[in-house]
């Protein structure tokens, strides 16, 4: 248990923890990292998010505090979204889980393969592949 544990701040943890969890959160607060960008651009950087997810995904990190859009008064408008202070910091533990993962990404894909060929061998069943 943490120090600071207070139960009526569950609820925000599970849905932080659920955003740190959702693949569009981690790509686009890593692509923000390196500064502000339009939307066009993340869409080109985010491989694979459809518009309307990085709409959603970018709405979502505004209201929690983690993203900022800017509208510049220009025609057209020129809109950019950045990283908040508290985005950089929400930042940290995903550089740092990504760190590990890249850290012990052989034993990772080792510990898979030896336990694909098993439950293969053993019981034919295969299991659902995320990613």
């Amino acid at each position: 248990m943490c120090d600071n544990y207070d139960p009526n701040k569950c609820q925000t943890v599970s849905e932080m923890l659920a955003r740190l969890g959702d693949k569009w959160t981690v790509l686009v607060i890593m692509m923000l990292g390196d500064g502000p960008q339009r939307f066009s651009d993340l869409k080109r950087s985010v491989v694979g998010i459809s518009q309307r997810m990085l709409t959603l995904t970018l709405r979502a990190l505004e209201r929690d505090g983690i993203v900022e859009r800017t509208v510049h008064p220009t025609v057209p408008p020129k809109v950019e979204y950045a990283l908040t202070d508290l985005g950089r910091s929400f930042g940290e533990p995903i550089r740092a889980l990504g760190g590990w993962v890249f850290t012990h990404h052989e034993r990772i894909q080792s510990a898979r393969a030896e336990f694909d060929r098993r439950n293969e061998i053993d019981t034919g069943n295969k299991l659902i592949k995320l990613g």
